[in-house]
């Protein structure tokens, strides 16, 4: 056995073992940043055999998606070599690999690529609606699945304002940048289809090849904009079919939270997949005209604020400390956004410290038809807390922390200096230390 073969099955022929080796050795640079394998000559392909008729599609996808207008003026020979598609060496053009899945045709992507595959499914229960699977270059696939995608997508119309304002069961930008997020960031040495599923429940878009280096569930909404194959996502944003900021990602989320929907849930994914699943479940319209009126007066609302108004949406109350894994940013920069929500009128505070709170405001709760939904959630006032606290005594004998923070709606922290306050004034009687502390009259 060749030395280069090292740990793989002796029944490789030796030339597979050790190309099996070098893709795997490649896929880990990737993932670490130190290599870009769609950058990669393809020596053993001549840029003649590249599908001309591509490179119309990728001119009509500028135009259409906003891309670079100023590749549009360029001759061919001079758009492949723009975007990296084709590189010449000794007079000789050979297409790296991001160039034979923008440019190939289904034979070369067969016999070069073979793990490229793209699968759109339909599940209704346990009937099969589509099953459909492609080979074809890159964008031809995009177009392809997003025809597909197309019919599957309904809508509804509320009125805002003067304005109707659209509301899809999928929103498609969110649909597009998760797409091609799954296209451009999968592992081409593994095999296995991107797939797109859709359900009753909702869609699925998975990708081969777990999160890059440095990336995981914690940090989805903050790390640096990375890929496992570099030129292909220039490519894919110069051309105008993904977000040019990386922050791709960001779109998905807003795709999903300004309807009042579920956040999208990468939990399904580990390491050697990526994963991503957009309910459909329906839209909160009060919710979506809260958003829209906000963004006619001042802009689009940040995502930062749009998760913390989804989760107070879900529960009602929570700390800055409850809300910033969620934003995935330090307590200080989701105090600093809280405040902001409070000053335009979306939340309120209540307490001070480490245990104040944050609700959504009592216009919100009005505007959607909620004014007891209101009370019941705000709590109620200190000299009604006081009251609560000692009738509960009175009837029962005596309260523990517990108790309090159940009856009231508090925090472990507001319920210490609820009782901490009767205590001082003489209104109840202490006995035990921390968690074993009771209080009667």
């Amino acid at each position: 056995m060749e030395p280069c073969c090292v740990g793989v099955s002796n029944s490789m022929e030796p030339r597979r073992r050790c190309h099996f080796i070098r893709t795997s050795f490649i896929q880990r640079q990737s993932s670490l940043g130190l290599i870009d394998p769609s950058a990669m000559r393809l020596e053993e392909i001549d840029s003649s055999q590249l599908d001309p008729l591509q490179r119309l599609r990728i001119r009509n996808a500028i135009k259409k998606y906003g891309g670079e207008q100023s590749l549009l003026v360029l001759a061919d020979d001079e758009l492949d070599g723009a975007l990296g598609l084709v590189v010449e060496q000794q007079g000789r053009k050979c297409p790296t690999v991001a160039g034979l899945l923008m440019l190939g045709t289904e034979f070369l992507l067969r016999q070069h690529l073979p793990a490229y595959e793209v699968a759109f499914q339909v599940l209704r229960g346990t009937d099969v609606r589509v099953n459909e699977f492609y080979r074809k270059p890159l964008l031809e696939t995009f177009e392809e699945v997003e025809l597909q995608f197309k019919p599957w997508v309904v809508e509804e119309e509320i009125q805002v304002g003067l304005f109707r304002v659209p509301v899809p069961n999928f929103d498609r930008r969110a649909f597009r940048e998760a797409f091609v997020n799954a296209l451009v960031h999968r592992d081409f040495s593994a095999l296995g289809a991107v797939h797109v599923k859709l359900d009753d429940d909702g869609l699925t878009i998975s990708n081969p090849g777990g999160f890059i280096e440095g990336l995981n569930l914690d940090n989805l909404l903050v790390a640096s904009p990375r890929s496992r194959n570099p030129q292909l996502a220039d490519i894919i944003k110069r051309i105008g079919l993904a977000e040019r900021t990386g922050r791709g990602i960001d779109r998905i989320y807003e795709g999903m939270l300004r309807y009042g929907r579920p956040a999208p849930d990468y939990s399904m994914s580990n390491a050697y997949t990526v994963s991503v699943f957009l309910s459909n479940a329906a839209a909160d319209l009060d919710f979506l005209r809260m958003v829209v009126e906000q963004e006619d007066k001042l802009g689009t609302m940040p995502i930062d604020s749009l998760i913390i108004l989804s989760r107070l949406r879900e529960e009602r109350r929570l700390t800055t400390t409850d809300l910033a894994p969620s934003v995935q940013k330090p307590e200080a920069n989701v105090r600093a956004t809280l405040e902001k929500l409070v000053e335009i009128g979306f939340l309120e505070p209540h307490g001070n410290g480490r245990g104040r709170t944050y609700t959504l405001s009592v216009r919100l709760y009005q505007n959607a038809g909620q004014r007891a939904e209101y009370i019941r959630q705000v709590g109620f006032a200190p000299i009604q807390q006081e009251q609560m606290v000692l009738n509960y005594i009175d009837k029962h004998g005596s309260i523990k922390r517990a108790d309090v923070m159940d009856l009231c709606h508090l925090n472990g922290s507001q319920a210490y200096r609820l009782l901490k306050k009767l205590s001082e004034n003489g209104l109840v009687y202490k006995t035990g230390e921390k968690k074993h502390a009771v209080y009667t009259r």
